[in-house]
């Protein structure tokens, strides 16, 4: 699924990685335990999480995913941006509580994958 319908679907808010609105994504998963994307995630999905801190956007770049959807209208601060800019990740936002974006994308065709772990 392109990220842009994604920010369509959720109607988030884009706060870095314009250039990416064209990219793809096969699978989506919802955690706020980082610990849990690191168990069961691999690059061609999309994070979505409502843990607004540093880990999250370290977390995806470990992974080399390069999508981030924060929830709840959780908001990264400028050093976060700053962080996800220089590590080449897309950030949205949307008000939209983890349940329903999860829920939104699945109905829209976004897989949930399998479990790694």
């Amino acid at each position: 699924m392109q990220i842009r319908k994604i920010r369509e679907l959720l109607n988030a808010e884009l706060l870095c990685g314009e250039e990416m609105l064209d990219d793809e994504v096969s699978y989506g998963f919802g955690a706020d335990l980082m610990s849990d994307a690191l168990a069961h995630t691999d690059s061609d999905t999309l994070l979505l999480t409502g843990l607004c801190n540093p880990q999250a956007i370290r977390t995806a770049d470990m992974l080399d995913i390069a999508h981030v959807v924060f929830v709840r209208g959780k908001r990264p601060d400028e050093g976060m941006l700053r962080l996800a800019r220089e590590s080449g990740i897309c950030v949205l936002a949307t008000r939209c509580t983890m349940f329903k974006a999860c829920g939104l994308l699945y109905g829209a065709g976004l897989s949930g994958g399998e479990l790694h772990g």
